[in-house]
Formats: structure tokens, sequence, C-alpha cells
């Protein structure tokens, strides 16, 4: 007798390696094409923050990597996979970070990020200076200002326009010159700014043209009024005349 085989339940897809975004469930991901997809009830969801692991997992595979995009910026959700595979990756990873070996290279790794910090914060300190050009005997000012923003953008995690390699240092000093202005020597930060679009935009478009105002003042070698001087004031300093 032949077997009627329309009958079988039809075997589940097994799940495949992808990026996905958060879906409208606890369990749930949304694929790139809009489908919703629930994670397998033997899979796991693990939380973003530990690179080592995450490489694991997903050396393992199948996972899941979720991203949730805010604006345009994109940020980590997790990594669904295999919950076997998750507790493999843990244990050879906390082995292996138990060996005087891992410690060595945790410690080299270390001094050789806090030498490349300290040169990308000269490099850059430069690049402002360079960008800053003011007049000799404004040059304690330009230095100070430098000094200034260099600490502010440069820290690592700090996520401001002097961490991205998109673009040349010298754009990113420049860029840091002014957003370091639109906070510290005009209102921007208290400005009640209508929630139009391109507004935000136009008015840092305007308090840059004031700041290179100034700034070009500064090139220029005028002599400025230190207690009218929003720059000044900022850095909280006289420039020496």
């Amino acid at each position: 007798m032949t077997r009627d085989r329309s009958s079988k339940t039809p075997r589940p897809i097994p799940p495949q390696t992808q990026v996905v975004s958060p879906g409208p469930s606890p369990r749930a991901v949304r694929t790139a094409d809009g489908q919703i997809l629930h994670a397998p009830a033997d899979w796991v969801l693990v939380p973003p923050g530990d690179p080592g692991l995450t490489r694991r997992i997903k050396a393992a595979g199948p996972t899941w990597t979720v991203q949730e995009k805010r604006g345009r910026k994109t940020f980590s959700q997790g990594v669904w996979a295999l919950g076997a595979n998750v507790e493999a990756a843990r244990a050879a990873l906390a082995a292996e970070r138990a060996t005087p070996q891992y410690a060595s290279r945790r410690e080299a790794d270390a001094r050789r990020r806090e030498v490349e910090q300290a040169d990308y914060v000269a490099e850059f300190h430069h690049a402002v200076l360079s960008y800053l050009a003011f007049h000799p005997q404004h040059a304690r000012l330009a230095d100070e200002l430098a000094k200034a923003v260099a600490d502010h953008a440069t820290p690592v995690g700090s996520g401001t326009v002097a961490r991205t390699e998109r673009i040349p240092v010298e754009q990113r000093a420049e860029a840091a010159v002014i957003a370091w202005m639109r906070h510290k020597t005009t209102a921007y930060d208290t400005m009640a700014i209508p929630r139009v679009k391109g507004k935000r935009r136009e008015i840092r478009r305007l308090l840059a043209g004031r700041s290179k105002a100034l700034l070009g003042a500064y090139r220029a070698g005028r002599v400025v009024d230190p207690a009218a001087c929003p720059l000044q004031r900022a850095l909280g300093e006289r420039a020496p005349m």
C-alpha cells in the first residue's frame, strides 16, 4: 500500500543566521523584509557588552543579531542563539580568561591603547591649533581652547565627532571646535527650538557663523574685550594682549 506523503507534517525550517530588529513581543524579531519570527524555545537572548562572548556564540551559529535604529545611530539589543551554544561559549571563555597568559595579554593591550590614545589626543590638539590659527598675541588663548576642546572630544566612547574615522582629522578638529563653542559660548542648550524640520540645523548654522566670526577676530590679532568675549568667559581666563 502506498503511503500518502502529503499528510505528513512539514518539518520546520531551521533558523538562519541574520540581522534582525526587535519584534512585537519579547521573543519575537522582525526580519529585513518585515517577517515576524519567534525565537525557538531552546534559544536565549544574550545581551550586548561582551564582544568576546558574542564572537564565540556567532561562530557556533546560527544566531539572530538584534539591532535597533534610532535616528542615524544603530544600537545592539543582543544576540539570540541556542542556549547550549551560549553556555558552552561562556564556559570556554571563562576558562581562557582564568589563565595567566590572558591576564598578560590584557595588560599589554591596555598599555597599547593608552599609548594610542595619548598619541591621538596630541594629534587632535595640534589639528585644533592648526584650525584656530590665532595671531601669535593670542597664542595662549588658542592653546587653552585647543586643550578644552580636546579634553571634551577625544575620550574613548565619548561619541563625539573627534572619535569618528569617516572624515580627516582636520575636519574633525573644525567640527569639534564649532560644537564646543555652540554649547559653551551660546545659549543653544537652553533655546526653545520649534520642532520644525530643518529648524535645528538652521539654528546651528547661524550659531556656527557667529563662532567663526569670533575666531576670525583672534586670527586677525584684534584686541578683544575679555569681559565681553563669550569665548574668554567660557575658558575662565583673559587672553594675553
